[in-house]
């Protein structure tokens, strides 16, 4: 964070949010850019949308940045068609149907959004008169004055690892994807699949009906990803609906204008073996950067933040949830991600207005969806 202190903002912008956070009536209506919020938070994945309902049914105002160009974070941006398994209430959804349902849940308060906005910089504004301030979150577009910062960036800025493979990117665009956006463009396609984790084991099955074969390989004899998916990739495989290659890796792509074939590498035996093939898509996984956050004076963990077990980083003001997060027991999951969003607006909430209860109670029990309080 920087050491001196922004220059207050103007009348306009330092204005009390109308929605109030004690007893004072609550309205909801679309925050005015650069209005002085009482919740900003930094990533519009499933972690920061959530974050935005709940802080709209606690009567606070929000605003999401993303420098995304579209809410869902890493769902829509690399796996927008891809079924999620793991939550609560949905036996499989689409991710996309997932960050649908998730906006239209998030926005309902009037949330500010947002996106294309890379965060380039944090100060604090101090209160003459003794109260607890607030914050100038700094973007490429704009300043925006806000009480509290919720930091729900996932892995923070990530970049897909690339296949460590000579003049591997002059295959891109020409049959090599690290991103799978529209699972129809493999449709009757011979696909390649490289990588040991939940994504490549994901996109085996989820490619399976559509692709015309479905190659996995690894270069280890262990899978990183769930035991009951590694299982269902292995039953699909001695059913000869794919094939799995252990102790494989790519050795060199083949073609002209488009890819023609590869040639895969035994790691034990370095023998080799060349199969026609058209689709190549590496899973390896992401790097992540904290970006400008890491320079706002933060405790971390490599890549990750830590918090305590109300998401309170250690600078006052600042929360933190989901995947960027670090914490004894920690579990990154989208279910664990909108609990501890839910956690972080309540303390949010309370350090704002030290009145208000930290626990807002039942939501089926709240005026603000036309229920009794009871």
């Amino acid at each position: 964070m920087k050491a001196q202190s922004r220059a207050a903002a103007s009348a306009d912008e330092s204005a009390e949010s109308s929605r109030g956070l004690g007893t004072a009536p609550i309205i909801f209506a679309p925050v005015k850019a650069h209005s002085l919020t009482d919740i900003t938070i930094v990533g519009g994945g499933p972690t920061g949308l959530f974050g935005a309902f709940y802080a709209g049914m606690r009567g606070a105002t929000a605003r999401i940045v993303d420098a995304l160009p579209a809410l869902g974070g890493q769902l829509m941006a690399l796996y927008p068609e891809k079924y999620i398994y793991d939550v609560a209430g949905f036996p499989k959804v689409l991710a996309k149907d997932l960050v649908r349902d998730m906006s239209a849940q998030a926005l309902q308060f009037g949330c500010d959004i947002r996106l294309g906005e890379t965060v380039t910089g944090l100060s604090r504004v101090e209160d003459p008169e003794g109260g607890i301030g607030h914050f100038i979150l700094e973007t490429s577009d704009g300043d925006y004055p806000t009480k509290t910062v919720l930091i729900a960036a996932g892995i923070g800025a990530f970049e897909p690892r690339k296949l460590p493979l000579a003049a591997a990117e002059t295959w891109e665009g020409k049959g090599l994807y690290d991103k799978v956006l529209e699972p129809k463009l493999f449709g009757g396609r011979k696909v390649l699949i490289v990588g040991g984790g939940d994504s490549a084991l994901d996109w085996t099955l989820n490619l399976m009906g559509i692709a015309q074969s479905i190659t996995l390989v690894h270069r280890r004899d262990q899978f990183r990803g769930h035991a009951a998916t590694v299982k269902q990739v292995m039953e699909h495989a001695e059913r000869g609906a794919c094939e799995v290659r252990v102790f494989t890796e790519v050795g060199e792509i083949h073609g002209k204008e488009s890819i023609e074939a590869v040639t895969l590498v035994n790691t034990r035996t370095k023998e080799t073996v060349r199969l026609p093939m058209e689709i190549v898509i590496p899973q390896l996984g992401f790097h992540s950067d904290l970006g400008a956050i890491r320079e706002w004076g933060l405790d971390t963990d490599k890549a990750d933040i830590k918090v305590t077990s109300e998401m309170q980083t250690n600078v006052p003001g600042i929360y933190a949830a989901g995947d960027i997060t670090s914490y004894p027991g920690k579990l990154k999951l989208i279910a664990t991600g909108v609990s501890e969003a839910c956690i972080a607006v309540n303390n949010a909430v309370h350090y704002i207005n030290p009145k208000t209860k930290v626990n807002p109670g039942h939501s089926s029990n709240l005026a603000i969806f036309g229920e009794s309080e009871t």
